[in-house]
């Protein structure tokens, strides 16, 4: 397929500024951006949808330029219900180190065999030429701070502020809804952020060259703010092209951290807590129902079209065996977190689930190696908090509840009471949640 085929055929297609999706396929120039702010120490599968969009762009010859936002993480993206709370520099330096390396991992996974600046197709008029020798593929990571945080106000008023209207900007859906009869109010930081996110556009297509923006559907109106700039100061063009935010079919929820639903892509904490062991990452793949399944794989998965349709013809012809989910989970969790991970907790999954497993007969060893995919604790903690601290229960009242109705089980032995962990062992809350103690 070609770049317009697939990502239409992957759903990768919400609001752009390019009226003919087949001119990505000829476009000369072949530089996109795509950015995340580091507003926490993981990205998501809302992200990770994003990135797999990149991943797209990339396979057919583009030039990625992917920036962690350091200079907007400190104001924070505005959300159409509140004031963001402000992140401390520290806090904003751990963050990006940990999302660059999420994007590197996953840029790097999705892109295969890819090289940048491949031949052009000609058309049957020979309207177009080629982009010259294919460069080795490259991720090329920026920070949106280097080129802030030597800029003084006055200056940026007086180059960026100066081609904005009011108008323009209060006619913002989230600007709107904010000021609004109701709304929160806006503070002039965040009022401001869509100049700053338009500035660097500007600088990349500027330093870089870069002409093409991608995003997720919700950052479409800041995304046209580069477009204005580069327009009023260039005098050149630009597009964007976005993506529709993934929504679960089943709930109508969409995936990210803002519902209260997030799978992490850090599979071990890193400070906040905000993590999702490859176990439990490689589980949500796969309890997903039929209705979500077709949509799910076509956008988490670097499976071909033909592999795809394979799979969910023989999927529908036996459900039973869910062989689409077990492809969705296999696909999404080697691209997050590689093929051994994938291959390892997939075996790991069939044990756990056997139904002649015997969790008593595992070693201490055996046991030991499965904590590097399962949620893990420490010995010397008391069950309740184990249960708490690491996300099996709401609260030590629940945790209690849990084990009062025999739904916690030691090494295969349901407890009835809460117990100190001094041994190795597996805990197993209800059908499919566990924990490594160790």
């Amino acid at each position: 397929m070609k770049l317009s085929e697939e990502l239409i055929y992957r759903g990768f297609a919400a609001e752009t500024t390019i009226e003919n999706p087949a001119d990505l396929d000829t476009r000369e120039s072949k530089k996109f951006y795509w950015g995340a702010d580091p507003s926490a120490d993981s990205l998501t599968i809302g992200n990770l949808a994003a990135l797999m969009m990149c991943a797209c762009f990339v396979r057919h010859g583009y030039q990625p330029y992917l920036l962690v936002g350091g200079a907007t993480g400190q104001i924070g993206d505005p959300k159409e219900n509140g004031e963001r709370d402000l992140k401390s520099l520290d806090e904003v330096e751990h963050n990006k180190l940990c999302i660059k390396a999420q994007i590197e991992r996953v840029i790097g996974s999705g892109a295969g065999d890819a090289t940048w600046g491949s031949p052009i197709e000609l058309d049957e008029n020979g309207g177009k030429v080629a982009a010259g020798p294919a460069q080795p593929f490259r991720v090329t990571m920026v920070d949106n701070y280097d080129w802030f945080r030597d800029m003084k106000y006055l200056d940026f008023l007086r180059e960026v502020g100066k081609v904005f209207s009011m108008t323009q900007l209060l006619d913002r859906q989230f600007v709107q809804k904010r000021i609004g009869e109701g709304g929160s109010g806006i503070s002039y930081a965040e009022f401001s952020y869509t100049l700053i996110q338009g500035y660097d556009f500007l600088h990349l297509y500027r330093t870089c060259g870069v002409d093409l923006q991608l995003c997720g559907a919700d950052q479409y109106g800041n995304c046209t703010s580069g477009i204005h700039l580069i327009k009023r100061l260039e005098d050149a063009t630009a597009d964007v092209w976005s993506t529709p935010l993934v929504i679960d079919p089943v709930t109508g929820r969409k995936f990210g951290k803002s519902e209260g639903n997030a799978v992490w892509l850090a599979s071990s904490d890193n400070g906040s807590g905000n993590y999702t062991s490859i176990f439990d990452f490689y589980q949500f793949w796969l309890n997903q129902p039929d209705e979500s399944v077709e949509y799910l794989i076509k956008i988490y998965t670097l499976l071909e079209k033909d592999e795809i349709e394979d799979v969910l013809k023989r999927h529908f012809e036996n459900p039973g065996e869910r062989i689409a989910q077990n492809a969705l989970a296999r696909g999404a969790t080697t691209v997050v977190h590689g093929k051994e991970a994938a291959e390892a907790v997939e075996g790991l999954s069939s044990l756990l689930f056997a139904r002649d497993t015997n969790f008593a007969e595992f070693t201490a060893d055996e046991i030991s190696e499965f904590a590097t995919y399962l949620p893990t604790v420490k010995k010397g903690v008391m069950l309740v908090d184990a249960l708490v601290n690491n996300g099996l229960a709401e609260s030590k009242k629940k945790a209690r509840e849990f084990i009062s109705q025999g739904a916690i089980t030691i090494n295969g032995v349901k407890v009835s009471e809460d117990v100190e962990l001094n041994q190795t062992a597996i805990i197993k809350k209800g059908k499919n949640k566990f924990l490594i103690v160790k």
